[in-house]
């Protein structure tokens, strides 16, 4: 039995354009690929691949589908065997039907499976008349609630754990699950979900994977919302719900509806806007992202209008935006959400809102002029800033290109400024990624080329205090070493030079650092031979020196694949100054792209077009 999850997973390894290459000439055409149709047999180009949605489409004969699909119907297969024949390609074994896989997870989903059934249960019993009263304002009937499996849990602290150990259910299975939880202050183990409301959350199968519990009591202490933990099969990181009912309406559709709760998906879903679907209360992430991606190019967001809203939309678009997805944003009235808005105003009203949606970008701008940024130098300067984020995540070019026009002209700031921003802000991530746990520093003897320059000079120092004529002559001070452990060492060893001659370290550990002292402790043991000191001199002196020249030219790498002609023209005037300074200085040019070859466009090369050079 070919499963759901499986077919997935294969459809989103799956490269369509490979797939349908082999039996049509395709060329590119934009961000599609276009050729003569194999299943009617055409000759113009009326079919077209998709490679970002992984689907085809004739606009003569009318044929179109997915990467199954289209072996299917061009080679007469059945769904099973074109599943297998690309799961052969993308290396994902497809059983045979009649073998049959044990599921190392079966009785964790049994265990889900029977709690979502009784919550279920327990809704439609006397105990859950609050719960139905609370769904009755939000206009969901009886059978909508067990469309969208929705349940109670009652306000007891071991209603659930009697039923579900009466049917056998293991207690660290329930545990586990998050079902049950335990306390230092309980003799035993009692349920997690209490008085709430339970949405089922569900996989692409309709299995039960997790819950999400909204809180009935008004003046509850306790959190709004409670969701399952993490557990081997349910991950609040990569999930999205109602994505087992939205996704086939969302390819066809080509676009999804991101709201913030439950209760805002079943809305839409029932306002008949069936694309919507929602996270699970953590920050929207790129795995979510990817997700999405499968099915749709474009995501309209309708979050929260207020500050916190607004900041959960637009780091939300960047996740977007970095997986290939276009954010448009839908803005909506103060204090409504798409729930509420549904029920005050009909269906008709949110569809309004999602016909008026803006791009991301343009909705911060709108924001930035709303509240008077653009006004003045100071203003227009936060402006830049607040737009980066944007800039820097989108990836797909065209977009990118319009993006960098737009916002040139919407704050009133050149091109080329923004591109060198972006280019800098890309550096300093670079140069300071996130740090995932602390490792320890890394040794100041062990490094890049730069780092054992550092080093290799200052060994020269400590071996001859005479060569700090030359350093200060040639423009080196403590500023010229990244290296925190030789920038000391060096400040330590101008000093005892200045004064008459390289301390012993002990002499001077009272103003070095332990891990300086031992640098220049190991320094000092360093019996190795420089069969030419002059020569070790002046490459390391020429290798500091020249640093902020190399920083600047892969910085300008960066800038060219964002600029534009004329932007690239002065780009590539300032690159090959540079690298004559280099050149001249007798420094390798090893910073230069590859593509330099015959047939590479000005992006990638490092040469100006004939005809474009100053005079």
């Amino acid at each position: 039995m070919v499963t759901d999850h499986l077919v997935e997973e294969i459809r989103a390894r799956a490269d369509i354009v490979d797939v349908v290459g082999e039996y049509v000439s395709l060329k590119r055409t934009g961000k599609s690929y276009r050729g003569p149709c194999p299943l009617h047999g055409g000759d113009g180009p009326n079919f077209a691949v998709d490679p970002a949605r992984g689907i085809f489409k004739c606009f003569v004969c009318g044929e179109g589908g997915d990467v199954f699909g289209f072996l299917m119907k061009h080679l007469g297969l059945d769904f099973p065997t074109a599943v297998r024949q690309v799961g052969r390609r993308v290396g994902i074994e497809v059983p045979d039907r009649e073998e049959r896989r044990e599921d190392p997870h079966a009785g964790l989903r049994a265990a889900l499976a029977f709690a979502a059934e009784w919550y279920e249960a327990r809704l439609a019993e006397p105990d859950g008349a609050r719960a139905r009263a609370y769904l009755e304002t939000r206009g969901i009937t009886p059978g909508e609630a067990r469309e969208y499996r929705l349940g109670y849990a009652p306000d007891e602290w071991r209603a659930f754990r009697e039923a579900a150990t009466a049917h056998g259910l293991a207690e660290r299975t329930l545990l586990e699950l998050g079902l049950l939880a335990s306390s230092e202050r309980a003799a035993e183990p009692y349920d997690r979900f209490r008085g709430r409301l339970m949405f089922t959350i569900l996989d692409l199968r309709d299995r039960p994977i997790g819950f999400g519990a909204r809180v009935l009591d008004p003046g509850s202490d306790a959190p709004k919302y409670l969701n399952s933990p993490e557990s081997p099969i349910f991950h609040k990181g990569e999930e999205l719900y109602g994505l087992n009912w939205a996704r086939h309406h969302i390819r066809r559709e080509g676009f999804a509806a991101l709201v913030e709760g439950f209760t805002d998906v079943i809305a839409l879903h029932r306002a008949g806007v069936k694309v919507a679907v929602a996270g699970l209360g953590t920050a929207f992430t790129r795995a979510q992202a990817d997700r999405l991606v499968r099915y749709a190019t474009r995501v309209y967001l309708l979050y929260d209008s207020d500050r916190a809203g607004l900041k959960a939309t637009f780091r939300t678009a960047d996740v977007l935006l970095a997986a290939g997805i276009h954010p448009l944003v839908v803005t909506l009235p103060d204090g409504e959400d798409p729930d509420s808005l549904v029920r005050a105003r009909g269906p008709k009203a949110l569809r309004g809102l999602l016909d008026d949606a803006v791009d991301v970008l343009e909705r911060k701008l709108q924001i930035l002029r709303r509240e008077g940024y653009l006004e003045h130098v100071e203003g227009r300067r936060r402006a830049v800033d607040g737009l980066l984020s944007t800039l820097r995540a989108v990836r797909d070019p065209a977009l990118r290109d319009i993006y960098l026009d737009q916002a040139a002209e919407g704050v009133g700031v050149r091109r080329d400024t923004l591109v060198h921003e972006i280019a800098r802000a890309d550096r300093s991530v670079r140069a300071h990624p996130p740090v995932e746990r602390e490792r320890p520093a890394p040794s100041p003897e062990r490094s890049s080329a730069a780092m054992r320059a550092e080093r290799d000079l200052v060994l020269l120092l400590a071996r001859d205090p005479r060569l700090f004529a030359r350093a200060r002559e040639v423009g080196i001070t403590p500023g010229s070493f990244l290296n925190d452990v030789w920038r000391e060492v060096f400040a330590y060893l101008e000093r005892a030079a200045a004064a008459g001659g390289v301390e012993d370290v002990a002499g001077g550990g009272a103003t070095l650092s332990g891990a300086a002292a031992d640098a220049l402790e190991s320094l000092l043991e360093d019996t190795s031979d420089l069969s030419d000191p002059d020569e070790v001199f002046e490459a390391a002196t020429r290798r500091l020196l020249f640093r902020g020249h190399r920083s600047r030219l892969r910085e300008i790498d960066r800038e060219l694949a964002l600029a534009d002609a004329e932007q690239q023209r002065r780009l590539l005037i300032e690159k090959q100054g540079l690298a004559a300074e280099l050149r001249e200085a007798g420094e390798a040019a090893t910073f230069m792209p590859h593509g330099t070859g015959e047939g590479s466009d000005t992006r990638r090369s490092g040469t100006i077009p004939a005809g474009s050079r100053e005079r």
